[in-house]
């Protein structure tokens, strides 16, 4: 960054913030310029973005920032915060003059005293992911928003506000589907509400630190954050990632992800990395144990885990001399991937030998919460080898989340699962695709493939079998969940991802298929399920994991599942139908028909009925226009495909596609759809109000 053709600063890391102090500004015009690059490809094993696809702030003044503000929790009954002011290394201490409202409402008022305030905050709202209250700080022109909960751990479970928690996980990687790298807070708000309606309590950033967007929708909605740091260390898994640079400015980046997300209620830990090799060698468990205390000294609140792969960590550790650097580069991230991709979920048990056992020991004891990925294995026997060892699962298969729960709730010192993952994203293209095209069957997806097509949710939002899974084993359906795996391959088997347990969508509406194979899949916490088509019995199956499955012919019609208890009785039931063939057209669906001037609002473009009922094998190519409003992008889930998300063109997949806008200060915004060059298939009009 420059001022004025000066250099003033620069920073390596393009996930965490910085601060550029410009000085003195000269009268008249100043020029502040930054340059970024990105020409050095792979930097990453999934997408990650270029250019400033963050906000930037100019602050002017000579006073406090938020980020030398920090308020902690000292106790919930009484409620009691500590506003820490940061001082400087020279001179006197710097003292402000603080107040604390809930809402409009003044409940504290004070100021520091050799740079602390203590304020009791009477009757006080404690925040949890279950209530999320937010109080706000004000200190002159700043305003900070925060929660008062207090964490603690010991060998027997996480707490939050002294009551156990387990957390419903799933990771989640940076990007924002076709907003790429770009991060809205509204849009984020979107994608934490979906989750949450499916049970989901915890993310994992995965595997960087939170834009601000993401914690500040965290923070309002209730969503518990596990904040990490990098995807690697100081061996590289891609040719030109961060690893050449991560020595030089691994505790700076430390430093700014705690400056900037301290004062986040939804942080609740901190990773230090994901599926690092290094802490099998004296070096990386140095640095390991390094970083954990230098984080215990910036933030003692919240306790310190890690992603870390026992069988990368175990036969990384079976190196010696001059064969240790070409092993820890050669089992990385990438590598592992391809053999779990071969064995699927027997990856669970590589690590559960005495052998791997000692090899992990090490690196996993120097971590405040153990955090394992792919090694459900070793749950049920880590209380009576290591008895003082509090872990979670930070990665594993969601088709595995039946099983890995159950242990979840039976074991005191397994606090929660985070399953890869909970949300479709760019890059690793194919990772977890089952694909009916013959280019599928390689792990390393040639183009045009895109998506990783792995995730619990499609990049639209939208939910699939492994997200009702979890919905079903977390108490969180209404009724079951009717899912069927797409009908219109007949005869084809689809090439199988091994992070993806099912493809199957909620959808019994499939053109032009009549006498196809369906496989049924039905997610419910019940006993037994009976289905019937128009009122003829299909068949009765009892649960299993949450899920039970049926074998039958499509044919359109009322689908309807009945869920039963172990006594027989009606516990609740669920119909689904196709759309009604004549009706169908293209339609436009706004998840809003009001909005707040510069909102971004989702607007599903679909092959439905007038009741909406989407057709999922009748799609069309698209162009989306708008009127008084900014097109950020318009696409499909579709993972395999040449079609920009920028152009206004997209064709539909299993009959949904989405266009994004965002709203003009005033007024109104339309937006058509056509599937021809000549006239409009459908339109739709949403009204802006401040």
């Amino acid at each position: 960054m420059s001022l004025n053709g000066r250099r003033i600063c620069s920073h390596a890391y393009g996930y965490t913030s910085f601060w550029a102090d410009c000085g003195v500004l000269r009268d008249g015009v100043n020029i502040i310029s930054v340059a970024c690059s990105n020409k050095d490809q792979p930097d990453s094993r999934f997408y990650s973005g270029a250019g400033i696809y963050r906000p930037v702030w100019a602050w002017v003044g000579d006073g406090l920032t938020e980020e030398d503000i920090r308020i902690t929790t000292e106790s919930v009954s009484p409620a009691v915060v500590r506003i820490m002011v940061s001082q400087p290394e020279e001179g006197p201490k710097r003292e402000a003059r603080f107040s604390i409202l809930d809402g409009d409402d003044l409940v504290a008022i004070g100021g520091t005293t050799n740079g602390v305030w203590d304020a009791t905050i009477p009757d006080a709202k404690l925040w949890s992911a279950e209530s999320p209250h937010l109080y706000t700080l004000i200190c002159g022109d700043i305003s900070i928003r925060f929660g008062i909960r207090r964490i603690t751990w010991d060998n027997k479970g996480l707490y939050i506000n002294g009551r156990e928690t387990l957390l419903k996980g799933g990771c989640m990687h940076t990007d924002s589907g076709m907003l790429g790298t770009a991060s809205y807070k509204d849009a984020e708000l979107r994608r934490l509400r979906i989750l949450k309606s499916c049970g989901f309590n915890a993310i994992r950033s995965a595997h960087n630190p939170c834009s601000r967007a993401l914690l500040d929708a965290a923070d309002e909605l209730g969503m518990y954050i596990m904040d990490e740091t990098w995807d690697m260390w100081y061996y590289s898994k891609t040719p030109h990632d961060y690893a050449s640079q991560w020595q030089e400015h691994y505790l700076e980046d430390i430093m700014a992800m705690t400056d900037k997300d301290y004062n986040h209620p939804s942080v609740i830990m901190y990773s230090i990395g994901n599926e690092v090799a290094e802490p099998a060698e004296d070096k990386g468990l140095r640095l390991e144990r390094e970083m954990v205390q230098f984080l215990h000294q910036l933030d003692a609140s919240r306790p310190v885990t890690g992603g870390f792969n026992l069988m990368i960590i175990s036969n990384a550790g079976k190196a010696q001399g001059d064969d240790a650097l070409q092993r820890m580069n050669g089992l990385n991230s990438t590598r592992f991937n391809l053999i779990a991709q071969k064995v699927g979920s027997a990856m669970n048990s590589y690590a559960n030998g005495k052998k791997a056992d000692a090899a992990t020991t090490p690196a996993l004891d120097a971590l405040d919460i153990a955090g394992y990925n792919y090694a459900s294995g070793r749950y049920p026997k880590e209380g009576k080898c290591h008895p003082d060892r509090l872990i979670l699962g930070a990665e594993s298969f969601p088709a595995d989340i039946a099983s890995n729960w159950q242990m979840v709730q039976n074991l005191p010192y397994l606090i929660g699962d985070f399953m890869w993952t909970s949300w479709d994203y760019l890059g690793e293209a194919g990772l977890g695709a089952w694909g009916y095209t013959e280019d599928a069957k390689y792990f390393s997806k040639p183009y045009p493939w895109l998506l990783a097509d792995a995730g619990a949710h499609d990049i639209l939002g939208c939910p699939n079998g492994e997200a009702f899974l979890a919905a079903a084993v977390w108490h969180a359906l209404k009724g079951p969940a009717v899912c069927v795996q797409p009908v219109n391959h007949p005869g084809v088997t689809p090439y199988k991802g091994a992070w993806r347990g099912t493809n199957s969508i909620p959808s019994w509406s499939w053109h032009d298929c009549y006498g196809n194979k369906a496989r049924i899949e039905v997610f419910y916490d019940c006993h037994h399920v009976s289905l019937d088509l128009d009122g003829v019995k299909l068949g009765t199956k009892k649960m299993k994991g949450c899920m039970a499955v049926f074998n039958v012919k499509y044919a359109p019609g009322n689908l309807t599942c009945i869920a039963y208890d172990s006594r027989g009785r009606e516990v609740a039931r669920t119909t689904i139908h196709p759309a009604i063939t004549k009706e169908i057209r293209v339609r436009i669906l706004p998840e809003k028909t009001t909005a707040r001037p510069g909102e971004i609002v989702f607007v599903p473009v679909c092959m439905a009925d007038e009741e909406g009922v989407v057709e999922s094998n009748m799609d069309l190519k698209l162009a989306v226009y708008c009127e008084g409003a900014e097109l950020l992008a318009f696409g499909s889930a579709n993972p395999r495909t040449e079609e920009s998300f920028l152009s206004g063109v997209h064709t539909t997949y299993y009959g949904r596609s989405m266009a994004i806008l965002r709203m003009p200060g005033s007024g109104k915004a339309i937006i058509h759809a056509a599937s021809g060059e000549d006239g409009e298939d459908a339109r739709a009009e949403i009204l802006v109000q401040e």
